[in-house]
Formats: C-alpha cells, sequence, structure tokens
C-alpha cells in the first residue's frame, strides 16, 4: 500500500510543482553564471590537479601530510566536476531532470563536500600526532595513509547515496524540502548539524594543536634559537592548514546553516534567493584552496612554476618537432640536404668524438 503512494515515475517537474518555491534564472543571468562558473571551474580543475602533480613529482612532498593535502586536492577536484555538471543541469533543465539524475547531480556535491570534511578532519589527525610529538611530519607509514584515504572516499560515496538509498521524500511528499524537493526535511538536519559540529570539533582540535605550538616555542626561544630555527617548519604547515580550515568554515558554515533552516521549514526566511549565493561560496572554496597552498608553502610554489616551465618547454619541444617534421619546400633544398646515410654517420661521429 505504501508503496502507491510513491512517485518513483516521475520528473522533477512533479516535486518542483508541490514544493511550489522554485525560482526560474532568466536567460541572461543563466548564461553568466554558466560563463563565469565554467571559468572558476577551469582553474579549480587545472590548479588541483598541479596541486596532486606538485605532490608526486617532488620527494620532498612524500610524506603523510603531503599525500593527504593531494587528496583534500583531489576532493576539490571533485568538486570542480560537480559544480560543473550543476551549473549545466540547472535553471529551466531541473524540472526536466528524472529522480536518478538529480540524485546523481546532488550526490556529487555531496560527495565532495564529505571528501574535503573528512580529509581535513584526517589531516586535523596527522598534525596533531606530528606536533605533540614535536616532529615535522607523523610517523603514519604509506600503508596507513592509504588506508585513511580509500576509507575518507568509503565514507564520502556512502553519504553522498544515503538520499538516494531512501532517506528521502518520495514517498511522503509532506516532508520534502524547499531547496531540495526530493531531499527529506530530516535528511537535511542531520547533515547540516553533523557537518557543523564537526566543524567546531576541527575547530577546536587546531586551537589546541596552535597553542601547544605558541607554548612550546615560547619555551625553545628561552633556551636556543638554533633550536627555534629547527622546528619553525611544523608552525608553517599548521597554518597553512589553519588557513584551509578557516575557508572552509567560512564558505560552507552561511550553506550549511540555509539548510538547517530549510529542514526546520522556515518559511520566512526566503531561502531561495540564497541558493545562488551559497553555489557561489561553494565555488570560491575550491577556487582559494590551491592559492592557499602556494602562498603558505614555498616549496609548493616553486613546484608549481617547474610544472609550468616543463609544460611550457613540452609544448615549445613538440612544435619544434613538427616543424623540423615539415617535408622539403624545393628540390634545391632536397638537393642540399645530404643523404640519411651520411646523417647517421656524422651522428655515430659525433657521439663519439664526445
Amino acid at each position: 500500500m505504501a508503496q502507491n503512494n510513491c512517485h518513483y515515475n516521475e520528473s522533477m517537474q512533479f516535486f518542483y510543482d508541490k514544493v511550489g518555491k522554485r525560482q526560474n534564472l532568466n536567460s541572461t543571468m543563466l548564461i553568466t553564471v554558466q560563463v563565469v562558473g565554467s571559468t572558476f571551474c577551469i582553474f579549480i580543475l587545472v590548479a588541483n590537479s598541479m596541486v596532486i602533480a606538485a605532490v608526486i613529482t617532488n620527494k620532498r612532498f612524500h610524506y603523510p601530510f603531503y599525500y593527504l593535502l593531494a587528496n583534500l586536492a583531489a576532493s576539490d577536484f571533485l568538486a570542480g566536476i560537480a559544480y560543473v555538471y550543476l551549473m549545466f543541469n540547472t535553471g529551466d533543465v531541473s524540472p526536466t531532470l528524472t529522480i536518478r539524475e538529480y540524485f546523481f547531480r546532488q550526490g556529487l556535491l555531496d560527495v565532495s563536500l564529505s571528501a574535503s570534511l573528512a580529509n581535513l578532519l584526517v589531516i586535523a589527525l596527522e598534525r596533531y600526532i606530528s606536533v605533540m610529538n614535536w616532529k615535522v611530519h607523523s610517523n603514519l607509514t604509506k600503508r596507513r595513509v592509504t588506508l585513511l584515504i580509500v576509507l575518507v572516499w568509503s565514507i564520502s560515496i556512502f553519504m553522498g547515496a544515503v538520499p538516494s538509498m531512501g532517506w528521502n521524500c518520495i514517498c511522503s511528499l509532506d516532508s520534502c524540502s524547499a531547496m531540495a524537493p526530493i531531499f527529506s526535511r530530516s535528511y537535511l538536519i542531520f547533515w547540516s548539524v553533523s557537518n557543523l559540529i564537526i566543524f567546531v570539533a576541527m575547530v577546536a582540535i587546531y586551537m589546541r594543536i596552535y597553542a601547544y605550538v605558541k607554548r612550546k616555542t615560547t619555551m625553545l626561544m628561552s633556551h636556543t634559537s638554533s633550536s627555534l630555527n629547527r622546528k619553525r617548519t611544523p608552525i608553517k604547515l599548521i597554518k597553512t592548514v589553519m588557513a584551509v580550515l578557516g575557508a572552509f568554515v567560512v564558505c560552507w558554515t552561511p550553506g550549511l546553516i540555509v539548510m538547517l533552516l530549510d529542514g526546520l521549514k522556515c518559511e520566512d526566511c526566503k531561502l531561495q534567493k540564497l541558493k545562488s549565493l551559497m553555489l557561489l561560496l561553494a565555488v570560491a572554496n575550491s577556487v582559494m584552496n590551491p592559492c592557499i597552498y602556494s602562498y603558505k608553502d614555498e616549496e609548493m610554489w616553486t613546484t608549481f612554476k617547474n610544472l609550468m616551465r616543463c609544460i611550457g618547454n613540452g609544448t615549445r619541444r613538440q612544435r619544434s618537432t613538427r616543424a623540423n617534421a615539415k617535408p622539403l619546400g624545393s628540390s634545391q633544398d632536397a638537393s642540399t640536404s645530404p643523404p640519411a646515410s651520411e646523417e647517421r654517420k656524422s651522428d655515430d661521429n659525433a657521439s663519439f668524438d664526445s
């Protein structure tokens, strides 16, 4: 009997009509959002790819902290893909989506957010272990780091799939939220409250770490300056992570509060008008992270420049190879060029001389 009250075969138009609070973007605004958003998303994809490449190519980054940082960049890379998919499947396209397509669109966003949050939590654990032992890097083995990364993505994929696995309002239209018409309001409350609690916990952990480092630094300063100089790298890494965490909290807290108000059915809050602003803040967070890495970490910025030089040199070398491979333009040029056998001889002589 309950199955008869479900609406799995309906399009999203049915649920938007039931909610009755969808605001359409005009064509000019939609095109502007798509162009500007796509530009930012291209930057997100390129910049976070460079972060991952930097960690892979630079042996100085082959430590647990940087492996986890690369995993955070991977979650931002996924966020860039999710934003592109969202921007070209919103506006007038949203009502035409099937339920599965809508779950997929929102699931990409939820997985990327969960992965970013879980990565920050794991990085907080890694920093806590290393700093409390007063070491630049923790003693986590590559196997444990790999297991942590697998655990992060497993939890993130599960959290993104929870609504499609049953925690939705397809069979209970009275519990549908306004901002996500097939998401249950109880799920939005759970999602926003749990993430806000994790935010508070991470801020508390990093405040404790920072207070410990400041106290330890003061003790070292009173003894010898050489010990202090040797221990400045942990402080830099902590400042980097705190800057990333601060940007994450600032950019995502308003959106979580809006989702919480939607879950609580705040009808006078005019939440639909804030939806585009919340998406803009989320995109801004993924844009900011690579900038923070390069600004706070000189070695990371140097690696970025080396990667860009390699890409530039490779492009020029490829153009040069293509130019040399062009057919000769005249018979005179062909007559002046030495036979292939003589070229091979000259190359062999040159290699012997060298």
